[in-house]
């Protein structure tokens, strides 16, 4: 067994162990670990957190590890700290990385693991391939003490259906101003004005960074994209429909906003 010392991030698929003690990650030397007799060969340091190296580890069955149990990677921004959140979403984008870049994109032979930085690299022809990210934008729509939330086609079946900020990807060729612009008139018809950045989140669902803005109404009335958007309303700030999780950085921005207009 390699000895190793770190913060370990066992996944399995779409899936991570969590302890239900400390950070809620299980921490220390690979030795020391009630762990039963794995494969450390396959080892991947791909961060660190407060100093110690994050180890991933995939599995290929949720087997029971002797500790802590196993929970959608989801489901963990909501027992773990941001930024251990955010290394679970590194984790898993290294490993879709891994799984879809095995063979060049210009001449097919096998890609090899570059040991300095997160790459694959072919020995062949020298073409070099780096993790996936797909720029996207996110923007809250302000009007007085309301707030433009859409209900996403994917979320229209849930009991609850949740109604969230308006977003989309970047397009080639487009700022992430022009994206934000284009979206919004997509999906619902409206124009803005007043944008302005707030800050960004990465999302590993699968390989996603988002950059957040506010805009505030310019005109236009309200005519839904349905291959996108169930529905589209204004929601006054006292009567908020039911919203996306904590954690996410769509809640963050309705929270936020919800405040500054409460204190105003």
């Amino acid at each position: 067994m390699n000895k190793q010392f770190g913060w370990w991030f066992f996944t399995c698929g779409n899936q991570i162990l969590v302890i239900p003690q400390g950070e809620r990650i299980p921490y220390g030397d690979v030795e020391d670990l009630p762990l039963p007799d794995l494969d450390f060969s396959k080892v991947e340091r791909f961060s660190h957190y407060q100093g110690e190296a994050c180890l991933r580890l995939e599995l290929a069955e949720p087997i029971d590890l002797g500790m802590g149990e196993w929970i959608e990677l989801r489901a963990s921004m909501a027992v773990l700290n941001s930024q251990l959140f955010d290394l679970v979403g590194k984790a898993q984008q290294f490993a879709l990385f891994l799984k879809t870049h095995r063979f060049c994109g210009s001449c097919g032979e096998a890609l090899e693991r570059v040991d300095w930085e997160l790459a694959m690299q072919c020995q062949q022809c020298g073409f070099r391939a780096y993790p996936r990210i797909s720029p996207s934008i996110i923007v809250l729509i302000s009007h007085g003490n309301k707030v433009l939330l859409a209900n996403h086609r994917r979320h229209q079946k849930q009991e609850q259906p949740i109604y969230t900020a308006i977003a989309g990807f970047v397009e080639a060729g487009e700022t992430l101003e022009h994206t934000v612009h284009r979206e919004v008139r997509e999906e619902t018809g409206l124009r803005i004005k007043n944008l302005r950045y707030w800050k960004s989140q990465p999302w590993a669902f699968p390989h996603s960074l988002m950059a957040a803005y506010f805009a505030e109404y310019d005109e236009g009335e309200i005519q839904i994209d349905r291959r996108e958007l169930a529905d589209a309303q204004w929601f006054d700030v006292s009567q908020l429909p039911h919203l996306p999780p904590p954690g996410t950085i769509a809640r963050e921005m309705i929270d936020h906003w919800s405040e500054q207009v409460t204190h105003n």
